[in-house]
């Protein structure tokens, strides 16, 4: 083997080639020369190592840039770089000398976490539901039962690490000689090699599958909460369990109800005779229609509360939050003749004085006040409650 042969000759491929022809161009080369195929074949042992050796620099991103940089001067002639041989020689002096560790084989993994999110209305989540929703995921393979095989196949041992998962190399320096073990790359430290791929899944031992999954909300959620649904995640690698799914509730907003945590509040506008006289006023709560009691005297912006209207509690089974109404009143903006003879009346029986109607125009309604600059519009009560949520200052 010529003492100075380039290491992107050795493998055949150019300066510029990425990792993946690299990886690819060795195992190539590997399969021919490996010592397994050509038994007793001196030459063939030779090339097998000098392979090994151009593929460890050329491999690692670092120790490539040193070598394009200085040459095999930039590695020290070996495979493992300048640096290569401190962690052996501390293995050998704290650790026993000529002892390697031998790292386990990867074994069964968990499969990935999945999220999602689940937008639904304000009555549902009072009522809660079950929903049905589509998710794409990894699963193992159905017909090589996550081998990566063939039916009926069988995985060939790996040649370069003999089904060991690591490779060992030796080194002899001042301090004596040093045996070092790192997984095998050729392999990826299974052992094995596939070279009858399952048809359905290439190879990989999953496959992407589009599942419809039920999920079930319990009454009483809000916005922020995250469902759990176990194992329904992405599917778990050489046998290994599958992940979970989080599912994260969005509940849209309402048209007219505001939501504080379990307590809902919305606004009704009265009649001022309503509101000074009182009454039985029909509403609309999130679970339909409902009478309420408006006291006589009634001011405007006074709350009227319905006691378990609101929504109901999660951690409280069977318990619900309230509905809180803010009143409005409303005045009349015409009157006709004998509304105004009854409420100047009523004016003179309160000992006030009826000014208005010596300003009235000919139509017997006060003439309008001349209109002022428009300014901003005054919110509402729902506009002031969902302010408060989100941290908007209330003007």
């Amino acid at each position: 083997m010529p003492a100075e042969r380039d290491y992107y000759e050795v493998l055949g491929v150019g300066r510029d080639a990425s990792e993946d022809e690299i990886k690819r161009a060795f195992r190539r080369l590997a399969r021919q020369c490996h010592p397994d195929a050509n038994p007793g074949d001196p030459v063939a042992e030779e090339r097998f190592k000098e392979l090994n050796e151009a593929h460890e620099v050329l491999r690692d991103p670092e120790k490539r840039a040193a070598y394009d940089r200085f040459g095999r001067a930039g590695v020290n002639g070996q495979p493992g770089g300048p640096f290569t041989g401190f962690d052996s020689i501390f293995d050998a002096f704290f650790g026993g000398l000529g002892r390697t560790a031998r790292a386990a084989r990867p074994g069964p993994e968990r499969g990935a976490d999945l999220e999602m999110v689940l937008e639904i209305d304000l009555a549902e989540a009072a009522a809660g539901l079950e929903r049905e929703v589509e998710l794409s995921r990894i699963e193992s393979c159905p017909i090589c039962g996550g081998s990566g095989l063939r039916p009926g196949a069988r995985a060939d041992r790996c040649p370069q690490c003999h089904g060991s998962g690591q490779v060992t190399s030796t080194q002899s320096t001042v301090f004596g000689r040093f045996v070092t073990t790192r997984t095998c790359d050729y392999c990826g430290g299974q052992g094995f090699i596939i070279n009858d791929p399952c048809d359905e899944c290439g190879g990989r031992g999953a496959v992407r599958r589009l599942r419809k999954l039920k999920v079930k909300v319990p009454p009483g959620v809000d916005s922020g909460t995250r469902l759990r649904l176990s194992g329904q995640g992405q599917g778990g690698v050489r046998g290994g369990p599958s992940g979970d799914l989080y599912v994260h509730i969005r509940v849209r907003a309402h048209p007219r109800l505001a939501r504080r945590g379990n307590d809902l509040y919305s606004e009704e506008t009265v009649s001022f005779v309503r509101a000074a006289l009182g009454g039985r006023l029909r509403v609309q709560t999130l679970y339909g229609p409902e009478e309420i009691d408006v006291p006589a005297g009634t001011q405007p912006g006074d709350v009227l509360r319905l006691r378990g209207k609101g929504m109901p509690d999660p951690r409280r089974p069977g318990a619900r939050g309230d509905h809180h109404l803010e009143i409005k009143v409303a005045v009349p903006r015409r009157l006709g003749k004998r509304q105004r003879e009854l409420l100047i009346e009523f004016a003179k029986e309160s000992g006030e004085e009826p000014a208005a109607a010596a300003e009235a125009g000919p139509s017997g309604n006060p003439r309008r006040p001349p209109a002022r600059p428009r300014g901003k519009r005054k919110k509402t009560f729902v506009e002031r409650v969902k302010d408060a949520l989100t941290g908007e200052p209330d003007e």
